[in-house]
């Protein structure tokens, strides 16, 4: 039987490494061609490993939460098999079974041990004690419990709401690092299933429950804080007229879909403009490196996009000024689509000079967006709303309805000045007011 060796694969031309989050197949299980062997992640997007061939999994040479370098290998297949016998796993290092015996004695004592309440300061009232007791709560847990009472003392709603919460929490194994967690679960004479106990998150004040980021919210929070202490933003804001755009594409939606497939939404022709925009005004497509500008000669519009998940990621348009109107809402249907269902390949992130975001699809009027690092400027796109508006004829001013949007623009003062921020976003306005009602698509 041969052994095929599964490697991390070559993910875009600035993506050197991977963290594995997940495996999707065990030692042991068929894999057939093309089937998703692990998930794993980099700083920007998350994806899928394929299989190459169809065989089994013999062996994983990686466990979650690994650092992985492309081309690396992650796990043996063995193919031209219905089965093989999965492979005895090493005894564990001296440190390891230590940590494992330790942490299964940790459980046990958790599980079993009588609890004294005469090694305390703290005052709790008979009736807890009692219930701590049958319920086989350690005097560390009681001491974490935060009160409701008087002075902050536990009462028999406190306890009794941490029980009910108590069961739903991780075990001590999940808090074991990953080859050790991994260890326990090995079928060996020194190991048997032992039901841990870890503490729940705890409630503040009898109804708040502390949650934990999940990996994405935790790289977007550390990216926008150091985007806030990196950058002097400053923003614009010019109100924008589009009435023209919106009759426009009211009358060739249905015809555009039927000869394209394709929707026609908004944004392509937003992000139209903004290209154009960048070609007139290429001191905003650049970005900063220390104490060197550097002048892009690429236009790659960023699009900012919201995940099923709540979380925000931002696939970026390469060299949008080279595209028509066709290709570029192409381009934003693909990224959108493959963003709301996880399957931006993480080259789709890279390279992105300028960036573009929709608050208006959330009903917000305009906003102050925080600069996607390295880049200068960002742009608000705020929501279309039908406003009174005086209407300039050469018979004189009248008032009628208009339909009009903001524009915010944040951009970085270290290299960007008022005048540049501001005549962009108004050169964006420009293209989009003169925009043409009888052009073809």
């Amino acid at each position: 039987m041969a052994r095929f060796e599964l490697k991390l694969p070559k993910m875009g031309e600035s993506v050197a490494e991977a963290t594995i989050t997940n495996w999707l197949k065990e030692v042991g299980d068929k894999i057939e061609a093309d089937e998703a062997v692990l998930e794993i992640a980099t700083d920007k997007v998350d994806s899928e490993v394929p299989s190459e061939v169809s065989g089994v999994l013999v062996e994983k040479l990686f466990g979650k939460d690994d650092l992985i370098q492309v081309g690396e290998t992650i796990a043996i297949i063995e193919t031209e098999g219905e089965a093989v016998e999965t492979p005895v796993q090493e005894v564990p290092e001296a440190a390891i079974v230590h940590e494992i015996e330790k942490s299964v004695e940790v459980a046990k004592e958790s599980v079993s041990a009588p609890v004294s309440f005469f090694e305390t300061d703290k005052f709790f009232s008979p009736l807890v004690k009692n219930i701590a007791k049958e319920e086989g709560i350690s005097l560390a847990e009681l001491e974490s419990i935060a009160g409701s009472g008087k002075e902050g003392r536990v009462t028999k709603d406190d306890i009794l709401n941490y029980i009910k919460n108590r069961g739903t929490q991780p075990t001590i194994v999940d808090s074991l690092p990953a080859k050790t967690a991994e260890s326990l679960k090995v079928d060996s004479p020194k190991s048997s299933p032992v039901q841990t106990i870890s503490p729940s998150p705890v409630s503040v004040n009898g109804g708040d429950e502390i949650v934990e980021m999940d990996r994405m919210r935790k790289l977007i929070s550390g990216y926008m804080v150091a985007s806030l202490q990196t950058s002097a933003h400053v923003q614009s804001f010019i109100e924008v007229d589009v009435t023209n755009i919106v009759k426009w594409r009211d009358k060739v939606k249905n015809a555009f879909e039927k000869r394209e497939g394709e929707k026609l939404t908004f944004t392509p022709i937003f992000m139209e403009a903004v290209a154009k925009a960048l070609k007139d005004y290429p001191d905003m497509n650049i970005s900063v490196q220390g104490d060197f500008i550097i002048k892009k000669k690429d236009i790659n519009l960023g699009m900012a996009a919201a995940l099923s998940n709540g979380n925000l990621i931002v696939p970026v348009i390469k060299n949008a000024d080279q595209l028509n109107l066709v290709g570029m809402a192409k381009a934003v249907n693909d990224l959108g689509n493959r963003a709301k269902v996880g399957k931006l390949k993480p080259d789709d992130t890279q390279g992105g000079t300028y960036t573009v975001t929709n608050v208006g699809s959330f009903g917000s009027v305009f906003g102050t967006p925080i600069i996607n690092q390295p880049q200068v400027g960002i742009l608000a796109l705020g929501a279309i709303r039908k406003v009174p508006a005086v209407i300039e004829t050469p018979e004189g001013d009248f008032i009628g309805i208009r339909q009009k949007m903001f524009l915010s623009h944040s951009y970085d003062h270290r290299v960007v000045d008022g005048a540049l921020g501001g005549s962009f976003v108004k050169r964006v306005a420009e293209y989009l007011e003169a925009f043409d009602v009888n052009r073809d698509y």
